[in-house]
């Protein structure tokens, strides 16, 4: 069985819901005086961070996961989490002298989100030695943490010929067009949110089409309304699995990474991964943590074959 290995944060996750829409607490005239205060009803503290939250869905579907990135002084407690979860994080650092990154997510009725986030021990995160582990690691995953870091470990890669797929999330505009260029050439492929997608095609000066004459995918995520994919053959439209019982949308797109990467890793077609990525974040914005607790396979199966006629592949 492949081992998926996730680069990224490790972070708890303060999220906040605002009653109404941000954008109607702005006015766009007088953006210089900008002075804004949104009043939510609900809080909760949770674990979250990229790789934590995209590797903890590998741990759900049952697949052999490591994670690398940087908890602080405060994250023993997370990492003992993380290892009775089945995940490996003996690639994970630790760094006394600064706290665990913290991310402040606040999410309005329209599900548009403003996040603050305060690195701490991320800003010291080195890329891991890929060398030992290229002859059992099916995909490295990069998402966004320290921009140092995400640079060094595709270029690890690049140097040990491991595949890797590019997830720069809003890390985009940190990166020289140049190093965008040369990530986008060697990456399996590229997986971004509509708005990252934006940032990213204008940073390069491609369209998709522009852009998969140097990669082999890429995919963008459309929240409820899917997500689309584009190959060197074809593009392919993947609809959203409905649910009844929103909760919470932090956290969905990491949940629809680790489905689609692992079916990906057990090479499956990629519109069968894509399927069971969505599947599984259909079941993440249910949860009111970017970790669900709770997961049945079955019933994701059940779910998926449902919304597309088909049964998925076994895992």
């Amino acid at each position: 069985m492949p081992t998926f290995l996730v680069a990224g944060s490790i972070a708890y996750d303060m999220l906040l819901s605002y009653d109404g829409s941000f954008a109607d607490g702005i006015d766009t005239e007088h953006l210089d005086e900008l002075s804004v205060c949104y009043v939510t009803r609900h809080m909760e503290r949770h674990h979250g961070g990229t790789a934590a939250n995209i590797a903890w869905n590998f741990a759900l579907l049952n697949q052999p996961v490591m994670i690398t990135g940087s908890v602080g002084n405060d994250g023993g407690d997370y990492l003992r989490r993380l290892e009775d979860k089945g995940i490996d994080v003996s690639l994970v650092q630790k760094r006394d002298n600064h706290v665990t990154p913290t991310a402040i997510i606040g999410t309005d009725s329209d599900e548009r989100q403003v996040t603050f986030f305060h690195p701490g021990a991320d800003r010291e995160t080195t890329a891991p030695d890929v060398a030992p582990l290229k002859e059992k690691l099916s995909h490295v995953l990069v998402s966004p943490h320290s921009v140092t870091a995400m640079n060094d470990t595709m270029h690890a890669c690049q140097e040990q010929g491991v595949p890797y797929i590019f997830d720069p999330g809003q890390q985009t505009l940190q990166f020289s067009k140049d190093d965008l260029i040369r990530i986008v050439r060697e990456a399996d492929g590229v997986i971004a949110n509509a708005y990252e997608w934006s940032i990213l095609s204008n940073a390069l000066g491609w369209l998709p089409e522009d852009a998969i004459d140097y990669t082999g995918f890429i995919i963008v995520t459309h929240g409820e309304h899917g997500l689309s994919i584009q190959t060197g053959e074809e593009s392919i439209v993947i609809e959203a699995v409905p649910t009844d019982n929103l909760v919470n949308p932090t956290g969905a797109g990491d949940a629809l990474r680790a489905g689609l990467v692992t079916g990906m890793g057990l090479g499956w077609d990629i519109r069968d991964a894509a399927r069971m990525g969505a599947a599984i974040a259909s079941f993440a914005v249910e949860s009111a943590s970017p970790q669900m607790e709770e997961f049945d396979i079955k019933k994701m199966y059940e779910r998926a074959e449902k919304a597309y006629g088909k049964a998925l592949p076994a895992l």
